[in-house]
């Protein structure tokens, strides 16, 4: 079964909203935070959503960024390989924490962000969270829209 697109990406639709997301990864971008662990960020949560797309893009983009496939195949097992930094970790178990908001009454609990703010400063964690939401809004307007990830051969 192929997935077909519902409709154009709403950006192209809407290109103000292009300009805002641009914004959006440059804030994110801009504040410190490691690029390699903002692509895992981006890919992890991104796989818990099932954003084909996203999940497409993201192994790519951290790909070209310098990111192994050992821990790019063992990313949705973060906790059980020895690939990853505390630090990255603590943004992982964030990740994870901001985008299954509704499997637990306290979405985000105190440890995962006390473990967070640990490793990174404020700024750094503003500009996690901000780059949490704005690939979750990816995912979203992506699985709702049913973008499909795009062919590659070769």
């Amino acid at each position: 079964m192929s997935v077909q697109a519902r409709m154009q990406n709403p950006t192209t639709l809407l290109p103000d909203a292009v300009k805002a997301i641009n914004l959006l990864y440059k804030a994110a971008h801009s504040a410190g935070v490691p690029g390699s662990t903002l692509e895992l960020v981006h890919l992890r949560a991104s796989q818990i959503n099932g954003c084909s797309a996203c999940v497409d893009s993201g192994a790519r983009n951290a790909r070209k960024a310098g990111e192994t496939e050992e821990r790019l195949f063992a990313l949705a097992a973060w906790r059980e390989t020895p690939y990853f930094t505390d630090a990255e970790r603590a943004a992982l178990a964030l990740a994870e924490s901001a985008t299954r908001l509704a499997d637990r009454a306290d979405p985000v609990p105190d440890e995962v962000w006390n473990e967070a703010a640990r490793h990174f400063e404020e700024k750094e964690l503003a500009a996690l969270v901000l780059w949490l939401a704005t690939t979750n809004f990816f995912n979203r307007l992506n699985a709702t829209t049913r973008q499909p990830a795009p062919q590659h051969w070769g």
